[in-house]
């Protein structure tokens, strides 16, 4: 049986999977202008990853526990990553529920219940019996190109293997996500014009070898447009947010208790640290690590624990496990001034 360790989380060195051309653009190896010819070399790629991966996406089906059993609580899609059924899907398709089944496109109908889940992500793993699951193999998004090639298989709502094709059409976008208690913004999205209909959260986004970079979501909220379709990608971070979330269940995040974003520093700031940007605090949490710390509205962060910081985002990274009760120095600019800070992150409670 394979445990949680042999998840295949990173790419395989093999060159393609088979019938597929290695280079995801010609058929056999002479490309040609033909039109016809190119459409098929296409045809085959896409016909290729779907034969790949259709039999690793699964629809799920969400069941809530009310008075006097159960009943359906939405839908969506989940990717077998192990052969003994773990298997990846967006934690805002299982939010409402602890388990649910999962539809096989062999037929199967298995019952899973949810491993851990991470709303701040929008990744949660699910589990369903078994030891000879048909897994997927997860690439590294990291890789990706504007323009290149991207297959998206969900299994919504029972229609098994639902699949679309396009181009990756933008890379680092951000949305934010919402936790019970707070929210975060989901970095690095990979935007693609390959159609994600309702149902499709929690499926495979894959490149022309087969390899899953992404998985979808459906999530249309402030700032997202109706029909854009974004992954949240397969790389470093959040292969350690699944694995996490395997061994764990959750996912722990330090807390600072500040908003803000990018400024350009005054040119004495900016000459002083030989630096151009900072984080601006718009907002102190009231009875928040920050405030204890002294941290004021308008202050411009420069770095955090001697790392440099110049977004919002720069700091959201940093707030990992580790930062947890952990009593780090903050250096900020305030009325023409370099201060010196030290501040203890707490756990955020989500």
């Amino acid at each position: 049986m394979t445990t949680r360790s042999d998840i295949r989380l990173v790419a395989t060195p093999d060159a393609g999977i088979r019938g597929a051309p290695n280079n995801g653009l010609s058929g056999d190896g002479d490309a040609g202008p033909d039109e016809g010819r190119a459409l098929d070399a296409y045809s085959r790629i896409v016909t290729s990853v779907a034969d790949l991966l259709i039999p690793s996406v699964a629809s799920l089906k969400i069941m809530q526990q009310v008075r006097g059993g159960r009943m359906p609580a939405g839908a969506g899609s989940g990717v077998i990553v192990t052969p003994d059924g773990y298997m990846l899907t967006s934690a805002h398709v299982v939010e409402r529920s602890r388990s649910g089944s999962a539809s096989l496109s062999d037929g199967r109908e298995l019952d899973f219940e949810v491993v851990g889940s991470d709303p701040l992500s929008d990744l949660a793993v699910i589990r369903v019996p078994g030891s000879d699951l048909p897994a997927a193999v997860l690439g590294d998004a990291d890789d990706l190109r504007v323009g290149q090639l991207v297959v998206a298989i969900g299994n919504p709502l029972g229609f098994s293997g639902s699949v679309t094709a396009g181009v990756v059409s933008a890379l680092g976008r951000s949305f934010a996500a919402q936790g019970r208690r707070s929210a975060r913004m989901v970095e690095n999205v990979i935007q693609t014009d390959a159609a994600l209909h309702p149902g499709n959260s929690g499926g495979a986004l894959s490149d022309s070898t087969g390899r899953v970079v992404g998985i979808n979501t459906a999530v249309v909220g402030p700032g997202i447009g109706q029909g854009l379709g974004l992954s949240i990608p397969i790389n470093e971070v959040t292969r350690k947010i699944i694995s996490t979330l395997m061994k764990d269940g959750r996912v722990r995040r330090a807390y600072l208790g500040i908003a803000g974003g990018p400024r350009p520093l005054p040119p004495r700031a900016a000459r002083s640290v030989n630096r151009e940007r900072g984080v601006e605090v718009v907002q102190v949490v009231k009875g928040s690590p920050a405030a204890g710390a002294g941290v004021r509205q308008e202050d411009i962060i420069l770095d955090v624990d001697g790392v440099p910081v110049a977004d919002g985002g720069d700091i959201q990274r940093m707030m990992t496990s580790a930062m947890i009760d952990r009593t780090v120095p903050l250096r900020v600019w305030r009325n023409g001034k370099l201060v010196h800070l030290l501040v203890t992150p707490v756990e955020l409670d989500e």
